[in-house]
């Protein structure tokens, strides 16, 4: 038998965590060789283990997935890491991807289609799952907010009025409006509220 693609799986959730084991369990030409639930046990597996391929939770305790694979990756470029995740809002996807993810997979995935996915990354293959190519391409063109204008929209989702928002960011409520009225076009929303809700779904802005 050719040699086993070594994994490592990191998760916080133990019973997701140890369902993957079980899954690569199943496969001939697999091994988890290690586990981790936090970022600071993935980073010292990885440096331990060295696997061919890391499955990596996209949110993670103290440090996210994305934090902690751009880690390891600056330690061993080579690293191929698939993130998992619970949300497909574009903006995360994006992140994931430019940081060096080969791939970006919900948790939902079938088991079949996993199993394919970590042998297309184990051979070098940047692999991305058509429902994550559709999200990705639903926004293809649309405009990023600014740095300022993101700050505008968190303060939205917290309650904040635009007397308040001006105030905690040293701008005149004008201006305020004048973000807003960006922010709204750009996302395509009806309202300030609904500049929000779709935030949250893209990935924007975290609760």
């Amino acid at each position: 038998m050719s040699a086993q693609i070594r994994i490592l799986t990191v998760d916080d959730m133990p019973v997701y965590r140890e369902g993957l084991g079980m899954i690569i369990a199943t496969q001939p030409d697999m091994l988890n060789v290690a586990q981790a639930s936090d970022s600071a046990e993935a980073i010292e597996e990885f440096r331990r283990h060295q696997p061919d391929v890391t499955l990596m939770e996209r949110r993670l305790p103290s440090r996210s997935g994305i934090e902690t694979m751009s880690t390891i990756r600056g330690e061993f470029p080579k690293a191929k890491i698939i993130m998992l995740a619970s949300f497909d809002g574009d903006i995360e996807i994006q992140h994931a991807l430019r940081a060096g993810a080969l791939a970006y997979v919900l948790k939902s995935i079938e088991k079949k289609e996993l199993l394919d996915i970590i042998r297309k990354v184990y051979s070098g293959r940047k692999c991305i799952p058509a429902n994550i190519a559709t999200k990705l391409a639903e926004h293809l063109g649309h405009e990023n907010l600014t740095v300022r204008e993101l700050d505008v929209l968190r303060l939205i989702c917290n309650g904040l009025r635009n007397k308040q928002i001006a105030g905690d960011l040293g701008i005149s409520e004008t201006t305020v409006s004048f973000h807003i009225k960006n922010v709204v076009d750009k996302l395509q929303a009806n309202d300030r509220t609904h500049a929000v809700t779709i935030a949250l779904r893209r990935g924007l802005l975290h609760v």
